[in-house]
């Protein structure tokens, strides 16, 4: 047996993944903080720390996914869902932020989708060009109460069991179901945007069971009711969104109880300078960037043939043979010649 020491509150499963991103069967912890570094090397991007964890395997370097769905849920260690399922080391708060931004860095001109969405916290985050295509979304607690008496919405075909139509706490969970259903119903009206060649990006945090369990109890029958209609839920939108992508996506889920801190997002602080001197009191140099080497590589092979260039065109000009000379001047002096 394998004991591993650290502190373990949630789990990491990967629901579908095309070939390309391998994923090694095995219960190898994950740190709740490097969870945006997977999402970023399945896509194919680089990091600034090497992620010295098993689970992750090379893969095919030369096909990326077309897009990464990571659904956090919270209020639960674990959910029954299909696929591999790895510990979280360390359950932190995490963002996508990084991620986002190296999509946007990459493929400014192109109509990449970027959306980060947690309804409970009416938290929404879209930029790009493929924007319009979700401004039909329902973001606020208002939209999607509204949204669920539509037609069409998700209380027609949801089994509610002992949940109910007229408790704010159901109707939030309910919502939140409904998201992921407008979600591939917008995509699939609009799979020009799963067809592109940018990547896309879709980070959703859910909140609705956690409420459940507050209000009714974890051993009520009313969060399990909800926990079978999640799984159930969260199963089918992952087959939807790989199928929308033709297979070539990544659909994870992150489960986790509570975060073991708020999330805090780094901001630059106008007095950086006198803090770094008390951070730093002996003017040691900064630790090297991983892309240092390449950097580097580049720089001085750049010099080195572009000197070489210098010397041999000013050595073949210094004992070039006036006899060769251009061939528009000796035509011209011919000319002078015979007149």
């Amino acid at each position: 047996s394998v004991c591993f020491s650290g502190v373990y509150g949630g789990e990491f499963s990967i629901l579908r993944s095309p070939q390309s991103v391998v994923f090694r069967d095995g219960s190898w912890p994950i740190p709740g903080e490097r969870i945006p570094d997977v999402a970023a090397l399945t896509m194919g991007f680089s990091v600034e720390e090497d992620l010295p964890w098993p689970g992750l395997a090379v893969g095919d370097l030369f096909h990326r996914p077309q897009a990464t769905v990571l659904v956090t849920v919270k209020g639960v260690d674990k959910l029954p869902v299909k696929g591999l399922s790895y510990p979280i080391e360390n359950a932190v708060p995490f963002s996508l932020d990084s991620v986002a931004n190296a999509i946007h860095t990459l493929f400014s001109e192109e109509t990449p989708v970027v959306l980060q969405l947690a309804p409970s916290e009416e938290r929404v985050y879209m930029v790009g060009k493929a924007n319009a295509v979700f401004e039909d979304l329902s973001v606020t607690l208002r939209q999607l109460r509204n949204r669920l008496f539509q037609d069409s919405s998700v209380l027609t075909s949801l089994p509610l069991s002992s949940l109910s139509r007229n408790n704010e706490v159901d109707l939030l969970f309910l919502s939140e179901l409904q998201v992921l259903h407008d979600i591939t119903s917008l995509l699939s009206r609009h799979k020009h945007l799963a067809k592109d060649h940018s990547p896309d990006l879709y980070s959703l945090e859910l909140s609705g069971l956690e409420e459940v369990g507050k209000r009714y109890g974890e051993d009520s029958e009313q969060f399990k009711d909800a926990s079978q209609i999640l799984v159930d839920s969260l199963q089918k939108f992952a087959d939807e969104m790989f199928n929308l992508y033709g297979g070539n996506a990544v659909v994870e889920v992150v489960a986790v109880k509570e975060f073991n801190s708020p999330l805090s997002r780094k901001t630059r602080s106008i007095l950086q300078s006198s803090q770094s001197t008390k951070e730093n009191p002996y003017n040691l140099a900064y630790p090297y960037n991983s892309d240092y080497s390449v950097i580097f590589n580049i720089v001085l092979w750049m010099m080195i043939g572009l000197a070489l260039a210098v010397i041999v065109i000013s050595y073949n000009l210094w004992n070039m043979d006036p006899g060769y000379d251009s061939i528009i001047y000796r035509m011209t002096n011919q000319k002078i010649r015979m007149d």
